[in-house]
């Protein structure tokens, strides 16, 4: 059977040091949920929030096949802190589990440059021009599907204002680009950041992500990135970020 779980110590130590934010935001009840195999003694724990779900401490057939009722989606990003989740995961989505690789950065906080960060800033083409995202925006970004992942996992403007934070390109009052907080914990947010097809390859991301990175610095807020592809690598080492490792993942469809 597969419990609700909050982030008390048990479930926290299974976690162990794992530099992953977004588990981080579901410990602190920021947002996300757990769930364990026991309500007392866990052996195997897992976090969810938004379309990744991590996996810590025993391997467990039952809680990897488990979805519960609120999770709707369709489509999920499994990861796990040791290989031997990778077998079970494999086992129980077969075809419909298909292994990825993606890229973790070193949360150092002294890593980057205000000067490069404000000039990357600055640097934006003629006929664009940023702007951080207040409520219009929110509302804006929440109601086209390439810009929703900016906001879709806070509840509303509100939580938004309270824990997220960020900034779009606009081109004639359309936002055509943007940097935005993708989740929050205790202390910084994992980064979103994506550009309209059309508007690709003229530094809209590099600008909007640099201003983002320099709000978050004013603000004592860590602006974590993880990375999909070598493409977002190379943006994040261009900003500054240091690469720390290759990790494995599965993109789970029919979930």
């Amino acid at each position: 059977m597969i419990y609700e779980r909050n982030g008390d110590p048990e479930i926290a130590a299974l976690f162990g040091g794992w530099q992953e934010t977004m588990i981080w935001s579901c410990l602190q009840g920021v947002m996300g949920r757990l769930y364990a195999d026991s309500a007392e003694t866990p052996e195997s724990a897992m976090a969810i929030l938004g379309d990744f779900c991590f996996f810590a401490g025993k391997p467990s057939a039952e809680l990897v096949s488990y979805k519960p009722d609120w999770c709707v989606q369709d489509f999920i990003i499994m990861t796990a802190c040791a290989p031997d989740w990778f077998e079970v995961i494999e086992a129980v989505y077969g075809e419909r589990a298909k292994k990825v690789s993606r890229y973790a950065f070193r949360k150092d906080p002294d890593a980057f440059d205000q000067a490069s960060l404000r000039a990357f800033a600055e640097a934006v083409p003629e006929g664009y021009a940023l702007r951080m995202i207040d409520r219009e925006l929110f509302d804006r970004c929440q109601a086209q599907d390439w810009s929703r992942d900016f906001v879709s996992l806070f509840d509303g403007y509100e939580q938004y204002e309270e824990h997220g934070l960020g900034v779009v390109a606009l081109q004639g009052g359309e936002i055509v680009a943007g940097a935005s907080s993708y989740s929050s914990y205790l202390g910084g947010i994992e980064i979103e950041i994506d550009t309209k097809a059309e508007h690709r390859r003229r530094g809209l991301a590099t600008a909007c992500a640099a201003r983002l990175m320099l709000e978050c610095q004013n603000r004592g807020l860590y602006p974590s990135w993880d990375a999909q592809n070598l493409w977002s690598v190379a943006l994040a080492q261009k900003l500054g970020y240091q690469f720390d490792h290759e990790y494995t993942a599965y993109e789970i469809k029919g979930y």
